[in-house]
């Protein structure tokens, strides 16, 4: 694991109640000026797919990713990573029926350095939408999924939702999917078509 890699996982087990002393003294020594703040493992694995994409490598400029578990999370890492804790600058993304979790934590950090981008669904919404649904049918035909994504259509409780919404509930719909489509949707996007907060994101980090 790489020394960013190690940070994070520190500031994870901080997070969870764990001591404070690893992620400090891994701050202490590493150059982190930055935490971003996602939801969950796919919206890191589309951060980092776009960052590749851009020739950036955030952990050597000191940019220290990392998935907090849920948007009910934020205020616990915004106290240990920003102005009580350690100081850093954050960012991230956060889904608009999550923005009141993340007002009060940045509420009750009012002097942390802050600027989060707001998603209208989440992120695999606004890449879908940016993409359009049949290129992403495309692309879920060329990852092997179009039988899984055929049966999941047939059942009852898809009946009445737009294609939009069919194909981001199916990307939920098996342990790692979302986190596959989340690379994959990304990698296929033209240089154009990077959704607002992803692209304010990559652009303020």
């Amino acid at each position: 694991m790489s020394d960013m890699g190690s940070f994070r996982e520190a500031v994870i087990a901080w997070a969870a109640g764990g001591p404070g002393g690893p992620a400090r003294e891994l701050a202490a020594r590493l150059p982190v000026r930055a935490a971003v703040l996602l939801e969950g493992p796919s919206d890191v694995a589309a951060v980092a797919a776009l960052a590749a994409r851009r020739g950036r490598d955030l952990a050597d400029e000191g940019v220290c990713v990392l998935p907090m578990g849920g948007a009910m999370s934020v205020g616990r890492f915004v106290r240990i990573l920003g102005p009580a804790g350690l100081g850093l600058r954050l960012t991230g993304l956060c889904d608009e029926r999550e923005r009141p979790f993340y007002a009060r934590a940045l509420d009750a950090e009012s002097t942390a350095r802050t600027d989060f981008f707001v998603c209208a669904a989440d992120l695999e919404d606004e890449l879908i939408r940016a993409l359009g649904v049949a290129r992403v049918e495309e692309l879920v035909r060329d990852e092997g999924d179009e039988r899984a994504l055929q049966t999941f259509l047939r059942q009852p409780a898809q009946q009445g939702r737009t294609s939009q919404q069919q194909l981001r509930r199916f990307l939920g719909t098996k342990k790692g999917r979302k986190i596959h489509y989340g690379r994959v949707l990304v990698e296929a996007l033209d240089a154009g078509q990077v959704p607002a907060p992803l692209d304010g994101l990559l652009a303020g980090v």
